[in-house]
């Protein structure tokens, strides 16, 4: 009989050893991952961490051999319960790919079938891998909805994906990942589109069914909260390496490489978190150094504002996306609207923006009503008021070069000559911590957050009082979201802007706000300074919000 020395290792689920990868170029091979090693093993959830570039999915995606373009393995091995597949064959990857590893992409829209129903698209993963006949995988595909938390599975299997909820599409896409119980379940940023409370529900849900099933889990993620909160491993990584692994709560307290460093202190979630575990008081000092909250008049006033849509389809009926909301925003300070989607606060920018019209209630800038603004009056407000939105490719013109980009404001308002336009650009992008020889390049030729530097310097080229930021870092990973909230600081700080600054993220609202208000169903159900309503929340919706920020629970 074996002593318990010579009992062999179990073999891991997953077992990644020296992966290397490269993409083919004009130049030859440009490496992607250098010598990545990482295992999963019987029902271990393992997290892959790091910034936007660090290899993260493509490790995933190596995985799975679903390498993009010209995506090549070209070095290691990839061993799925001790088989080599790192050049298995179609006929086999055709097998290991649903039956017996599981994917749950990022973007539901672009990974289900627009013209196909939901339900026919859930049946047929359990058609093509030969395990239930059309009749049952109708049957079978209800039954999954139902378990994957889709209410009403049985009418719902016949819609189309644009007819749900990003948070259901979700849903749909882990119900299609588990059709088949595969034995591991590799989730490339299965939420990071979805608000926080519909992201930990999802994950819960999630975690539930992994949990039933067994099933051994590789989730990828810039989110260290969420990776600590949600992995029992973590493997951080940057520039195609992995620099640290180690036990998730290890990692998120004591890590022991600067980059890692780096990453749990430019993470919103984490830092809202410890601030919560230390127990800090109301009005307490700021981590971003913001400045005292002056005493003069507002920059920006909302004043019962009220908007109501017709609901296609449904003649007489109404919705009402801003029901009687009031706040203002005082000269250099910032004021957060936070709320899920649907809760109306994008509809409350675009208002003061004016780029809607209210139902009743109004807008001020500067005392000027924005709606009933005409000539001279509304140019002043466009001078005085400038947007930062979301998606910084899909607001900068790709055929323009950066110098025009920013320029673009002072041409419209016929402010300058060009050597002055010119000098102005220099200075804007000095402002925004970038280059002057990104002038003469384009969007497309930047990362995302060199694209959201720009957005700001164009923002900022008619020297506005006041910014709205709609959603201006949720697309970036933490530590370019970091960059971009220390640049809107210091840019208050030294040019003495006001910010309305729209997310659903209460972590970020916790870093940069003065004041908050908290929306819900069109209605601000919670608002005042930031430190009271973090520190002692008084509506139910907001205690929810907080504490569904990821990695809360570790630290509390």
């Amino acid at each position: 009989m074996p002593s318990d020395a010579e009992t062999p290792a179990p073999v891991p689920v997953l077992d990644v050893r020296d992966l290397r990868v490269g993409y083919r170029g004009r130049d030859g091979v440009v490496p992607a991952l250098h010598g990545v090693s990482l295992q999963v093993h019987e029902g271990e959830r393992v997290a892959v961490v790091g910034e936007s570039g660090s290899g993260k999915s493509t490790t995933a995606a190596a995985v799975l051999s679903l390498l993009p373009g010209s995506g090549r393995v070209t070095g290691g091995t990839i061993a799925f319960r001790g088989e080599d597949v790192t050049h298995a064959d179609e006929k086999r990857l055709r097998r290991l790919r649903g039956r017996e590893v599981g994917l749950v992409p990022q973007d539901p829209m672009s990974n289900l079938n627009p013209s196909m129903r939901v339900g026919p698209q859930i049946a047929e993963t359990l058609v093509a891998h030969g395990l239930a006949t059309r009749s049952e995988a109708k049957e079978r595909a209800i039954a999954l909805m139902g378990e994957a938390g889709i209410p009403d599975a049985g009418r719902r299997a016949r819609a189309y994906p644009h007819e749900f909820s990003g948070g259901l599409r979700q849903r749909v896409l882990i119900a299609i990942s588990l059709a088949c119980e595969p034995q591991l379940l590799v989730a490339d940023e299965p939420t990071s589109a979805l608000d926080v409370t519909v992201q930990r529900t999802i994950l819960d849900h999630l975690e539930e069914l992994r949990a039933a099933r067994g099933t051994s889990m590789l989730l990828v993620t810039h989110d260290l909260g969420l990776a600590a909160e949600r992995a029992d491993r973590v493997v951080v990584m940057s520039q195609g390496r992995v620099v640290e692994t180690g036990p998730a709560l290890q990692i998120l307290q004591d890590p022991q490489e600067d980059y890692t460093r780096r990453l749990v202190a430019a993470a919103p979630s984490v830092a809202t978190a410890r601030e919560r575990a230390a127990g800090r008081t109301a009005g307490a000092a700021p981590t971003t150094g913001r400045p005292d909250a002056p005493t003069n008049e507002p920059v920006l006033v909302v004043d019962d504002l009220v908007k109501t849509f017709s609901v296609r389809g449904h003649r007489g009926q109404v919705l009402t996306a801003v029901d009687h909301v009031s706040f203002s925003v005082a000269p250099g300070t910032t004021t957060a609207v936070v709320g899920e989607s649907g809760s109306g606060k994008t509809t409350v920018a675009r208002i003061a923006l004016g780029l809607e019209t209210p139902s009743s209630g109004q807008v001020r800038v500067d005392g000027t009503v924005v709606e009933t603004a005409r000539g001279s009056r509304r140019r002043a407000i466009r001078r005085a008021m400038q947007p930062v939105f979301q998606d910084p490719y899909a607001s900068l013109n790709p055929t323009f070069s950066i110098e025009r980009v920013v320029d673009e404001p002072l041409r419209v308002f016929g402010v300058g000559d060009r050597a002055s336009r010119r000098r102005r650009v220099a200075e804007l992008l000095d402002q925004v911590a970038l280059p002057t020889s990104v002038a003469s390049r384009h969007p497309g030729e930047l990362s995302g957050g060199q694209r959201q530097r720009v957005a700001i310097a164009r923002a900022l080229a008619l020297s506005p009082r006041l910014v709205i930021c709609d959603e201006a870092v949720s697309a970036l990973d933490v530590l370019v979201q970091d960059q971009i909230l220390t640049l809107l600081s210091d840019l208050q700080r030294d040019l003495g802007l006001s910010y309305l600054f729209i997310t659903h993220d209460l972590a970020v609202v916790r870093l940069v706000a003065h004041e908050v208000q908290v929306m819900r169903e069109g209605r601000v159900v919670e608002s005042g300074e930031v430190g009271r309503v973090f520190e002692h929340p008084e509506s139910d919706y907001t205690r929810a919000l907080l504490d569904a920020i990821p990695g809360a629970d570790l630290l509390t």
